[in-house]
This record gives structure tokens, sequence and C-alpha cells, in this order.
């Protein structure tokens, strides 16, 4: 079976319910909205929530993708860089549960941390700490990493390195590997959008955005961004939340409805869908069937807290995946 190596900011996801929103007033922390913050400031806001339970798990875009692809039985290896810490620990433990190869370098910086705050009426609050996960350098990779994977899945926030992520796709292309790229912001869209089209165009065969990262990347609405991006990639997909998705290869072309959910969490919607997505071409079905997988695996992530799910859940997705209608024969592309 095909494997598949992701590289991203190795964060740890923190979850954490507040009683009330006084919490995010005493620190200053603007309700629903990501804030970028030091090692100091995370660690106080982690200190004063002490006696609220927490979910925690690995996290960041691409590790999450490569979560659901090793929770669906798909060989999975992740690369990233994390500390010689406790949170560390965690991330290098929650890879290993999951059946995931860790490929991880040490820092002598602490592990990244994104500390997601609930409040009362369901709103999310973010205070997020890089730390160690953004010293990943393309000194660090090494030609081995990359024998015996078939697919390289790359998270977009990565591509502000220009030089590793220049890298990586040189040493993923010499090794035989397709690659797939997730925009992942449209914020990093537009501030590296020439590099990002030249490194389409060269280098990536199956590119994920959102609606608001296709426009910052072309300009255009998601039906004409999905042609454009198809020009570059032999597979592109624009996703649109609740309004499903839309897939371009070649000549084909399809849109994809998004399941019915119940949505209390957008969080990892977009990962989860990559994931399925991909779970489907290394299957070899359809472009419409790997629609319908992404679909149902981010409907399902959305119903819950946080960016996984439950191995009840998985079981649930799986025995959803096997009722798909069964497709023509698709492999990821030549």
């Amino acid at each position: 079976m095909m494997k598949v190596l992701g590289i991203g900011n190795a964060l740890v996801d923190i979850l954490t319910r507040l009683k009330n929103d006084e919490f995010l007033e005493k620190y200053s922390l603007q309700k629903g909205v990501m804030q970028l913050v030091d090692h100091n400031f995370i660690k106080e806001l982690l200190d004063a929530t002490l006696h609220l339970p927490k979910k925690l798990s690995s996290g960041g875009s691409a590790a999450n993708t490569i979560h659901g692809l090793a929770r669906l039985g798909i060989p999975s290896a992740f690369m990233g860089k994390i500390g010689d810490d406790e949170f560390g620990k965690i991330f290098l433990d929650d890879l290993k549960r999951s059946q995931i190869e860790p490929l991880l370098y040490y820092s002598l910086s602490p592990t990244g941390r994104a500390f997601t705050m609930v409040s009362p009426d369901g709103e999310r609050t973010f205070a997020t700490f890089l730390g160690a996960s953004v010293e990943l350098l393309e000194d660090d990779i090494e030609s081995e990493v990359f024998k015996g994977c078939d697919l390289f899945h790359i998270e977009g926030y990565l591509v502000q390195n220009h030089k590793l992520i220049e890298k990586c796709v040189r040493m993923a292309k010499k090794n035989h590997l397709k690659v797939s790229l997730d925009l992942a912001s449209h914020n990093i869209v537009k501030a590296h959008r020439e590099f990002l089209l030249g490194l389409m165009e060269e280098y990536v065969d199956i590119v994920f955005a959102n609606d608001e990262e296709a426009r910052a990347l072309t300009g255009k609405s998601p039906e004409e961004s999905v042609i454009d991006m198809s020009d570059d990639c032999e597979i592109a997909v624009v996703k649109l939340g609740e309004y499903g998705s839309l897939i371009k290869r070649g000549n084909e072309q399809y849109a994809i409805q998004a399941i019915k959910a119940k949505c209390i969490d957008t969080t990892g919607a977009g990962d989860l869908y990559a994931a399925g997505f991909l779970y489907g071409l290394i299957k070899g079905k359809n472009l419409e069937w790997c629609g319908r997988a992404g679909s149902l695996l981010s409907g399902k992530v959305v119903e819950v807290l946080g960016a996984k799910l439950e191995e009840e859940q998985w079981d649930e997705v799986k025995s959803e995946l096997s009722l798909l209608d069964e497709g023509t024969v698709s492999s990821i592309p030549e």
C-alpha cells in the first residue's frame, strides 16, 4: 500500500472550556480570534487554567491530515520539529498511538502549542505559541526520509520558509513522490503568491484551497479558481465549507455537496477533508468518490470539539465510507 509523508508545524493542541468570558477579558484575548503569543504568555494561560479539564493531542494542519489517513489504515509518517520537553513527548506519543511514524527533529526551544478556549456560547478563542515548530530548516532535511514513501503532503503554513519547501519538493520528486499541498491560510497565500504559483507549476500534483485562499491565489471566484489552479496542477480542489467543494482534473470537473452536520467546531475540517480525499486517491477511487469521502470526514469532525475523532467515530466513518458508491478506478496522477 502507498505510504504518505506529511510535513508541518508540530503543535500540541490543548482544548478547554471556559466557565465565562472573564478569563479572556483578564488576559486581553479578543474573543473568536487567533493570537500568536510568546512562551511566557502561553505558560501563564495554562497555569491559570490548571483547574479546568483539558484535551491534549498532536496538532497542526498536516499532522491532522496525516492522523486521519493513519486512522483509515494508510501507512503514514510525519516530519516536524519539537522541543525536548513534556509537550514534545505528548506530540510524539500521540503519533505513535495513531501508528504514525515520527520523523521528528529536536530544538532547544519549547514545543509549540495551540491553546483553544471555548466560551459558554461555543465561540473559540486561540492563543498559539509556535515555538520549536518554526525552527525546522532545510539543513535538517535528508533525502533518506522520502525513501519508501509515495505521497508528500505539505502544510501551507510552511511556505514562509522558501528554502525548506524548495529542498523538500526537489527531494520528493527525486524520490518519485507525488506532492500534495494544502494552502492553509489566505494571509500566507497573499504574502507568498508568486512563490506558490511557481511551486504549483513545477512540483505540486494536488492542491487544496478554501474559497478565501483560492481567491487570494487567483483573484477569481471559486468556480474560476479551480480551473486556473488545475492548469498548474493535475488535481485542484476548492473547499467551500457548508457548500461543499469543487474538484477539477483535466476535462473532469465535479461539484460535491457537503454532508448534513450539526456544526459545533470547524477546527480541522479542511485538514480532514484532505485526509478523506487523499484516502480515496490512494485506494484508486474516482474524483467524485474522493470528494464525497472528503466531505464525509470534514462533516464528522465539525460535530466534535477539536480536530480529532474518537475511536468509535472512526468506526462509523469507515462504515459510511464502505457505503459510498463505487466509481471507476482512478489513481494518483502520473
